[in-house]
């Protein structure tokens, strides 16, 4: 189902990621819960949509979304540049609202795919490349074909 036709209860009907899971997709759509979290703010959920179509909810717990990580600093910033970067290249992002749910969709600029960081607290996402996740991608199918834990 395209996300432009989706209701509400539509996108809460969607399962959740499996454990773990590395999730790359094209954008995420902010889906607030009743919940509300240790802080006083409300819990938000996201899903995660590819060429339009969803793919799963993300979260459920986090009461902050955090584009580019904590910091902005970006994905894996460490392994990049060895320490917090004094200059960080921008990533573009922007928000649309879908016409039948009225719900909020995260998405990054130039051609970016988004991985969505794990269920936590705060949720981070990152825009990166099309050739940077495709070589994650099969990073992590590698991972998962020699039965090992990949820590992203």
């Amino acid at each position: 189902m395209d996300i432009v036709d989706m209701t509400r209860k539509d996108f809460e009907s969607l399962p959740y990621r499996k454990r773990n899971d590395m999730i790359i997709c094209d954008s995420i759509v902010i889906l607030p819960t009743r919940r509300k979290h240790d802080s006083g703010f409300r819990c938000m959920d996201f899903v995660a949509v590819v060429r339009n179509e969803p793919k799963c909810l993300l979260s459920g717990m986090s009461d902050v979304l955090h584009l580019d990580g904590i910091g902005g600093n970006g994905f894996n910033w460490l392994k990049k540049y060895g320490k917090v970067p004094e200059v960080i290249p921008p990533s573009g992002w922007s928000i649309d609202c879908l016409p039948k749910s009225g719900l909020l969709r995260v998405f990054a600029l130039n051609g970016h795919k988004i991985i969505c960081g794990s269920a936590l607290s705060s949720f981070e996402i990152y825009a990166v490349s099309e050739g940077e996740a495709r070589s994650l991608m099969a990073q992590n199918l590698r991972a998962k074909l020699e039965n090992k834990h990949y820590d992203w």
